[in-house]
């Protein structure tokens, strides 16, 4: 069969073997199995092995436990309840000041976690009563817990930027501090739409005015709560910045800072470690399993030939490099809303990665892209994961519809910022380079 035929039987069987709601890993690897034994030789099943053995020995990947037992432990620590209460004290006088403060505290989760469901869950629990309670407008304050809470997808240390460093095989030090320019500039989009809308459109908030300032004491005493989660981000974000610490390094400080953190609000007991480390574990095994899956297609894809056809049929259209970019990134926001991001990363970075390269792009500017496209098809109805996150902490009144509409500006906010760092890719690059061969 000719390389075209094979790519389009697979990317044919892998979309039909999806849409039946199979795990990803189980789909990815029989896949394998089944097209190296039709199309190639059952000889080369050796591939899988080998895959299977690169994975396990890789180091870069012992980051991913580490950061995910960092975001446990912390978020069994209190200190989110800490940083709401803190929040609540410093904008509770401010018209729209509660959202605002959720976008705060969902920019510090992920600084500290880079979990995407640990902060939306978490703000969900917390702040959308709060803000319901209060008046808010039940769309404004869905859309602005969904949207904020996706920023650890950008923001490091993120778990979907180790992974595609790893994949791409580029620098993760680098890759994890170029996010963090276009992290703050979507939190600034979403904090100066808050501002907009409250003031042209006051319906949508509670009036404050008469609201009781809290004490300069109090607002004073609430910053206590900062201080723990400031050193976190400065350990791990600094740490890898100045060359001082490798990314994994840099991962096992922040389960010390999260540990040391924990001892001291006391919540580090034996119920809460134990507990810790069976979530860590489930989660780095799916990750894990996703990877050797992902890892296996790819290569009998690249084998037989599957590469080659999609870079050539490229190499024949004769459009725009920023067209064909165009096209991938709208794959990513379709693929955002059925499959996980890891997923996702595994299974077209090693694909589209030969056609960024041929066009000349950037490959640290188009991981900050990817980051950004999954992003928007986390948040994209009617499948997009954060809003089934979201869907467990909402009161019986509050239907899905009201979160589809509330999540509509904000999505109209990220595709402003992802056009924004295609038009000024400095904005990704500049922190990079400033790290140098670090």
């Amino acid at each position: 069969m000719s390389s075209t035929g094979i790519l389009f039987f697979m990317f044919a069987g892998l979309t039909a073997f999806l849409l039946t709601g199979l795990p990803v890993a189980f789909v990815l690897g029989g896949l394998s199995v089944l097209f190296t034994v039709l199309f190639w030789d059952p000889g080369a099943l050796i591939i899988l092995v080998l895959q299977i053995f690169d994975t396990m020995r890789s180091e870069a990947l012992l980051a991913i436990p580490l950061y995910i037992f960092m975001a446990v432990l912390l978020q069994k620590s209190g200190i989110i309840n800490d940083l709401y209460r803190a929040m609540e004290l410093w904008f509770g006088r401010l018209r729209g000041g509660l959202a605002i403060g959720t976008v705060v505290i969902c920019v510090l989760m992920a600084a500290m976690t880079g979990v995407v469901g640990a902060a939306v869950t978490a703000m969900g629990i917390l702040a959308l009563p709060e803000m319901l309670k209060r008046g808010y407008d039940a769309r404004l304050a869905t859309g602005t817990i969904c949207a904020s809470g996706t920023l650890g997808i950008l923001i490091p240390p993120s778990i979907l930027t180790i992974v595609y460093s790893v994949t791409a095989q580029v620098s993760i030090g680098k890759m994890l501090i170029a996010g963090i320019v276009p992290g703050m500039m979507l939190a600034g989009l979403y904090i100066c739409y808050i501002l907009i809308v409250s003031w042209f459109r006051p319906g949508l908030v509670p009036d404050v005015s008469g609201t009781e300032r809290a004490s300069l004491r109090d607002r004073l005493l609430s910053l206590r709560s900062l201080v723990l989660p400031a050193l976190i981000v400065v350990m791990v974000l600094g740490s890898i910045f100045f060359g001082i610490a490798t990314p994994t390094e840099a991962a096992s400080v922040g389960v010390l800072g999260a540990a040391a953190a924990a001892l001291m609000r006391r919540s580090l007991t034996w119920a809460n470690i134990s507990e810790s480390c069976a979530v860590t574990l489930k989660a780095t095994a799916m990750i894990l399993w996703i990877t050797i899956g992902a890892k296996a297609y790819v290569a009998i894809f690249t084998g037989l030939g599957g590469a080659d056809a999609l870079l050539g049929a490229i190499r024949a259209l004769e459009v725009s490099p920023y067209l064909v970019l165009a096209v991938m990134m709208l794959i990513l926001i379709f693929l955002g809303t059925v499959l996980d991001e890891i997923g996702i990363i595994l299974l077209t970075v090693p694909v589209f990665l030969p056609v960024v390269r041929f066009l000349g792009f950037d490959e640290i500017w188009f991981g900050v892209l990817y980051a950004l496209t999954i992003q928007m098809g986390y948040i994209s109805p009617p499948f997009g994961y954060t809003l089934f996150y979201i869907k467990s902490t909402l009161p019986a009144e509050t239907s899905m519809a009201v979160v589809y509409r509330g999540i509509v500006p904000f999505f109209l906010l990220q595709v402003a910022g992802l056009l924004i760092c295609v038009v000024f890719p400095g904005i990704t690059t500049f922190l990079p380079e400033l790290m140098g061969n670090g």
